[in-house]
């Protein structure tokens, strides 16, 4: 039986009759989540002047599902960032809730700041915070920045997830929060797949994780052992060793362990959002089946039809 797509999609007041693709990416590795819409350029060979109806920072939902099915899920909500009409097509690029944060804060020098106090410096009116990262800076500065490239600059630096939900701005330790659960079988949902399955002992990787003492030398910390992949973070402004030792093992656990690495792609059922449980089964090889935590979704619709590509993490 074919299904066909289904779609509502609603920018500032109005609702979209047309759509040529619509491409929504939700990521734990990535600060903001993000939706590109795509649309035709011209009608009946007439230019559409969507410029003069929408506009940057006007609100933006995107609801998929299939056929007549009227409890669509939303999969996007955010604002406008930009438009584009120079290829011949409407493109539409989009940012979630954190597009609310590209304001400018006052220039400030902290001193042995504990992350909560960066947060809560740079939080914006009406928004409250949840932090339950442990960590400290010897020294922060904030110059000529957005409350967005702060945050930018700490996700970039700790890996923690960050995001907004209900007006409530959250930062946790990457892996820590599992938000839901879907169940892949190679047999009955994927379409396809571009995976490794590898042992951790195959898989070796060293982590290095560098900060700055007070006197500006270099101060290193590692984790796991030579021989494969290498990772490095640099972290301005932190010297305290536990601190540096934690972050290494930690990325650690995320690089080196048992199972697949790589992505597989469906469709749009089963949902799965990034941060999801992603349970693998294959009726063929049993003793590789397992659970990954999902570090970014893909979906893509389009007239053709609609599929979601998910990276896989580390086994949990």
């Amino acid at each position: 039986m074919q299904v066909d797509i289904n779609w509502n999609i609603k920018i500032g007041k109005y609702k979209l009759l047309m759509l040529d693709s619509a491409t929504i990416t939700r990521s734990v590795e990535q600060l903001s989540d993000t939706a590109e819409i795509v649309l035709p350029g011209a009608v009946f060979n007439k230019a559409i002047e969507i410029e003069q109806k929408i506009k940057r920072d006007d609100a933006v939902l995107i609801q998929l599902g299939y056929d007549e099915d009227k409890n669509l899920v939303d999969e996007f909500s955010g604002f406008i960032e930009s438009i584009s009409t120079d290829d011949g097509s409407i493109k539409i690029k989009c940012e979630d809730g954190l597009f609310k944060f590209r304001v400018a804060v006052k220039d400030k020098e902290f001193v042995e700041p504990a992350l909560k106090d960066i947060l809560n410096y740079i939080l914006q009116p009406g928004y409250t915070l949840n932090c339950n990262y442990s960590f400290s800076y010897d020294k922060f500065v904030i110059r000529n920045c957005t409350a967005y490239d702060v945050l930018k600059k700490i996700q970039e630096e700790t890996k923690a997830n960050i995001y907004l939900k209900d007006k409530v701005l959250h930062i946790h330790p990457q892996y820590e929060e599992i938000f839901g659960t879907a169940k892949y079988s190679f047999q009955d949902n994927i379409e396809k797949s571009e995976l490794e399955y590898k042992n951790a002992e195959d898989r070796p990787v060293l982590v290095t994780v560098e900060g700055k003492g007070k006197d500006g030398k270099v101060i290193r910390e590692t984790a796991g052992v030579t021989g494969g992949d290498t990772v490095t973070l640099k972290i301005e402004g932190v010297s305290n060793i536990t601190t540096l030792k934690t972050l290494a093992e930690e990325q650690l656990k995320v690089k080196s362990y048992t199972g697949y690495s790589g992505s597989i792609t469906g469709w749009l059922i089963p949902y799965c959002d990034a941060g999801y449980q992603v349970i693998l089964s294959d009726a063929d090889y049993e003793h590789k089946d397992g659970s990954y935590y999902g570090t970014e979704v893909v979906t893509k619709v389009s007239k053709s039809g609609g599929e979601r590509t998910v990276k896989l993490g580390r086994k949990i």
